[in-house]
């Protein structure tokens, strides 16, 4: 499934992530079951995820890192399948420049950086160079809850 006019319409309007259904679809001139097909196959095939995030400078007991990583081989589509089953991993993205993969990493009570890197990152086989970011203000920025 491709995000056609009609699938960019119906997720645009979900950014209220309260609005009904039957709303989108008076708005759209279609069924309301038309909009809940669409809905659950865009969920289904992964392109879309309808879920709370929250602001990490509002989490008082949960920060932000940010890790650039550099890996020796060069699959970094596999690494970044690696990267992202670690704990306390809510993004990877393979990118051009300095660093091979950008992780998006949040820390709750209990697990610290150290811990992110010598229980997590160091499962995993050829990695070069990490450099952390720690996110001191966001601007913008919505994370899962992960308490």
């Amino acid at each position: 499934m491709k995000l056609d006019k009609m699938n960019i319409a119906i997720v645009q309007r979900l950014k209220d992530g309260r609005i009904a259904y039957k709303k989108i679809a008076e708005e759209l001139g279609v069924a309301e079951g038309t909009i809940r097909s669409r809905i659950r196959k865009m969920q289904e095939e992964g392109i879309l995820a309808i879920t709370g995030l929250v602001d990490p400078d509002q989490m008082e007991e949960q920060s932000v890192i940010m890790v650039g990583v550099r890996v020796k081989d060069m699959n970094l589509v596999k690494k970044g399948e690696q990267f992202r089953k670690l704990r306390g991993v809510i993004s990877v993205c393979v990118v051009t420049g300095r660093y091979d993969l950008i992780l998006t990493v949040v820390l709750k009570p209990g697990f610290t950086i150290l811990d992110f890197y010598n229980e997590e990152v160091a499962t995993i086989t050829n990695v070069r160079e990490v450099e952390t970011f720690v996110v001191y203000k966001s601007f913008d920025l919505k994370v899962p809850l992960t308490m």
